[in-house]
């Protein structure tokens, strides 16, 4: 599907300023350790979670999984976030899950994986998120013949109040574009043109209305799942187009005490944090992922982002990981067939920009809403480590970003896949030797496919070494040479 790109189209290559040298690195904050809840790390750098489509059918933890890990653990970052991982058992393709013991041997092997390669020094997070249900972009067809509920709203439009529903329905599926924004409903225009997509404020649904009884007590268990498999800490997934901010959103409008208001939208992931903490005691580090901005109309701001921001550290969150977009609301229209992606309108060009960009550009587009952010906290009274990612690639811009204000550990997400190595090659004062992320999200391309992830600038090289794990088609290497 065509994803959104600003109208200005101005080309931006990577930073090519100098590279620290040895006394750079010893007097940087960059490579300072830091304290997030108990666990110290030993750096400042961090690579937050990216799902990589490894993970079996089931949701377990495959050798494939163990190699993608592996890999970022011998560049030695201060930390890595294993992907959204999750908590309830439902079927969700190749992507990890926590949400049964079953799980546990998988995911422990993951553990000792990290920590082996890196030899104990990167802490190992992983993210866990709940979601709720999308279907594909049905064929006008499939969709009139079985996914409409015929309503008397429909046969009064048709003037066929008597018709049989086998008719109704075709009269519908030979209405023109017009005609059809008449005759159904917003959002049923939208399960016909994007496909069927659950909201948090589909109250109707018993399943939806009961997720603040229900959420609290499955996030836990897999907070606890999380501790017993040995990794470092949980970070709860609070953002993007998933459950958990979908609460938080201002498009939220639930009447039942969990909408409306900021207080209200806030409760719900409190409660579940409350309830996660409850379970892993006060020693395990709890953080969580969310949003400085929704980027979509009608959406959450950097206001709504403060207020929560400095609601959850009260709680006493561990650190707090900042994003922006990433929104079903503003998605691009899917094929027939295929699933709204969340990082194709404008918020998903906020959460990923590529090397086309505006007079902002690619680099660095969250750093004024984080620098607002911690700096809110700081002002309530809290020290909760604030952890900035998007487009940094260069040792100039994250040391910038920390001693600027913006943050206290950096995100290094698309840069980390290009070259793992970037923390050890910069920590050696080699930085001229990183391969640098050239921001076209081929990375991103592959995701939105639903393939396994892989970067363009190494995924073809050495294809026929010894030992060489290769994607299913057997065209792309799966892990960095």
């Amino acid at each position: 599907m065509t994803a959104w790109r600003p109208p200005e189209r101005i080309k931006y290559t990577p930073l090519a300023a100098p590279w620290p040298d040895a006394d750079e690195i010893r007097s940087s904050q960059l490579f300072r350790p830091i304290k997030v809840g108990s666990v110290q790390l030993t750096s400042r750098t961090w690579v937050p979670a990216m799902v990589p489509w490894r993970a079996s059918e089931e949701g377990e933890v495959t050798p494939s999984v163990l190699a993608w890990y592996e890999r970022f653990a011998r560049g030695r970052p201060g930390a890595l976030v294993v992907e959204a991982t999750g908590v309830r058992d439902v079927a969700s393709g190749p992507l990890l899950r926590i949400s049964d013991d079953r799980f546990l041997p998988g995911l422990a092997k993951l553990t000792e994986c990290v920590r082996r390669a890196s030899q104990g020094e990167t802490k190992l997070f992983i993210q866990i998120i709940d979601f709720l249900s999308i279907r594909r972009r049905p064929s006008p067809q499939k969709y009139f013949e079985r996914f409409l509920e015929v309503m008397p709203r429909h046969r009064e439009f048709l003037q066929m109040p008597d018709g049989d529903e086998t008719g109704v329905r075709a009269r519908l599926a030979a209405l023109s574009e017009t005609e059809l924004e008449q005759a159904l409903s917003a959002r049923e225009l939208e399960s016909l043109r994007q496909g069927f997509r659950e909201r948090v404020t589909d109250t109707e649904v018993s399943a939806v209305r009961d997720l603040p009884a229900t959420l609290p007590g499955v996030f836990a268990a897999a907070a606890a799942r999380a501790r017993r498999a040995g990794f470092d800490g949980v970070e709860l997934h609070y953002a993007h187009a998933y459950t958990m901010a979908s609460f938080l959103s201002a498009r939220n409008t639930r009447s039942d005490g969990y909408g409306g208001a900021r207080a209200q939208r806030i409760r719900l992931p409190l409660e579940v944090y409350s309830a996660v903490r409850a379970h892993v005691g006060s020693d395990y580090p709890v953080g969580c992922r969310m949003l400085a901005e929704d980027c979509i109309e009608s959406g959450s701001t950097i206001d709504d982002a403060e207020y929560f921001a400095e609601r959850l550290a009260a709680a006493g969150m561990d650190f707090i990981s900042l994003s922006r977009g990433g929104k079903f609301e503003d998605a691009s229209q899917p094929k027939i067939g295929e699933a709204a992606y969340p990082y194709t309108g404008r918020s998903g060009y906020e959460c990923m920009p590529s090397y086309y960009s505006d007079a902002i550009g690619p680099f660095g587009r969250n750093n004024d809403a984080s620098t607002r952010i911690r700096a809110q906290i700081r002002r309530a009274g809290f020290e909760t480590p604030i952890v900035l990612s998007g487009g940094i690639h260069h040792f100039n811009q994250a040391e910038h970003a920390l001693r600027s204000g913006a943050a206290d550990i950096a995100g290094f997400a698309r840069q980390a896949l290009a070259d793992p190595d970037w923390f050890a090659k910069v920590r050696a004062g080699a930085g001229d030797k990183v391969r640098l992320c050239i921001y076209t999200n081929y990375c991103e391309a592959l995701d939105q496919r639903h393939r396994e992830v892989t970067c363009e600038l190494w995924d073809r090289s050495g294809l026929d070494e010894p030992g060489v794990m290769l994607s299913a088609d057997g065209k792309r290497r799966l892990v960095a040479p």
